[in-house]
């Protein structure tokens, strides 16, 4: 046990000898302890030096986390001759009261309804090779005035406001590159620019993993912006088009979507791989694909699955922005996305994230991210 505070001593250019000592009585509390992860808990579980008012000052220090983060990783869990992926998603936690910073109702996909709670947004290095995900970077999210306001009705449209089919007369071609971010984008776009700042170049990032949440042209657009490709699930009923081929070369057409693409009927040329497993058909279909909403050509990849038994079809859009990318890594990599989902679990069930009671804006910053570092801790051993 006393190991790993051996490992924690990389960290003590970033953080005070002060602070490094009530962290390292915090951690042999929490490996020990039982029940609910307050800081009232681990005050009971400390050893000699560890009081309830040391567990309030270590929570009241602002640490800089991302730096810590970042220099475990490299010390202890890097490995050079490895792939790694930036992998982002959000986190949603339930919390009663009404103080606590940041309090607020966001969706919860656990129970598919909003909840009175937290949220917080993490970036996380996924390892090709150790198939694991190494947070490196959370953010609590807090909702702006837009965010918060509600949606106004639909206006209604009077009988001479109704227009004819088509074009209206005068309007013209919008640059889909063009776009305006939402706050949730900016605020992940500057998350990556801060943390391509912290690494400098010591890991080459090329893909960002994200889920179907991101499958649109403006989080496409925030990730080519910061130099990265984007890796993400499409609608299942989104209108994908096969790019119009000219049958004369000479031929100046303007005609940019061919045919609707209809994934029960895609051409046998686009079929990449397909198996058969407990009465299970998968086909894999790759091609590369022009959507209306986008600015640029899409890297799709369709997974078709049919019950040989029952004739039950069902399917997956998965995309990327790079067209080179082959079908079998853009599989392959939104599928280690998940890892990410298992610190989630690790933290909430093992470290406490959906116990803490703190309040203060730095007591739950510290809260929340030093429950993400303990469950790095479980990767390790």
């Amino acid at each position: 046990m006393f190991d790993i505070l051996t490992l924690l001593q990389c960290l003590l250019p970033e953080i005070k000898v002060r602070t490094m000592r009530q962290l390292s009585q915090i951690i042999m509390a929490m490996l020990a302890m039982s029940g609910r992860v307050t800081m009232l808990g681990i005050s009971r579980w400390t050893l000699s030096g560890g009081s309830y008012r040391t567990v309030i000052r270590f929570f009241q220090t602002v640490i800089p986390w991302a730096t810590v983060f970042w220099v475990f990783f490299r010390r202890h869990l890097f490995c050079p001759n490895d792939v790694y992926l930036l992998a982002g998603d959000e986190v949603v936690i339930s919390k009663a009261g009404k103080e606590t910073y940041g309090l607020d109702r966001f969706f919860s996909s656990l129970i598919s309804k909003p909840i009175s709670g937290l949220s917080f947004f993490t970036l996380s290095l996924v390892s090709v090779q150790k198939r694991h995900s190494f947070p490196i970077q959370i953010e609590q999210v807090i909702k702006s005035d837009v965010e918060k306001s509600v949606v106004s009705p639909i206006p209604e449209v009077k009988p001479q406001e109704k227009r004819g089919r088509g074009r209206p007369k005068g309007s013209k071609n919008k640059n889909k590159q063009e776009v305006i971010f939402t706050s949730e984008l900016l605020r992940i776009q500057k998350m990556i620019n801060e943390l391509f700042k912290l690494i400098a170049n010591f890991i080459p990032l090329t893909y960002l993993v994200v889920d179907g949440h991101f499958g649109n042209n403006n989080a496409l657009q925030m990730a080519r912006q910061v130099k990265l490709h984007i890796i993400s699930k499409l609608r299942h009923d989104s209108a994908l088009y096969i790019p119009y081929q000219h049958p004369d070369p000479n031929h100046r057409s303007r005609k940019k979507y061919g045919d609707k693409l209809d994934w029960r009927n895609i051409p046998g040329a686009y079929l990449r791989q397909s198996s058969i497993e407990e009465d299970i058909k998968t086909d894999i279909y790759q091609m590369t694909l022009l959507h209306k909403e986008f600015a640029q050509s899409l890297n799709v990849v369709i997974l078709v699955k049919t019950n040989i038994k029952t004739n039950a079809v069902s399917h997956v859009i998965l995309f990327s922005s790079d067209l080179d990318l082959s079908y079998e890594k853009i599989i392959d990599y939104y599928r280690l996305r998940f890892q990410i989902e298992f610190n989630f679990r690790d933290a909430k069930q093992f470290w406490g994230l959906e116990d803490f009671m703190n309040r203060g804006q730095t007591a739950v910053t510290n809260a929340a991210n030093q429950y993400f570092l303990w469950s790095t801790y479980l990767i390790i051993f």
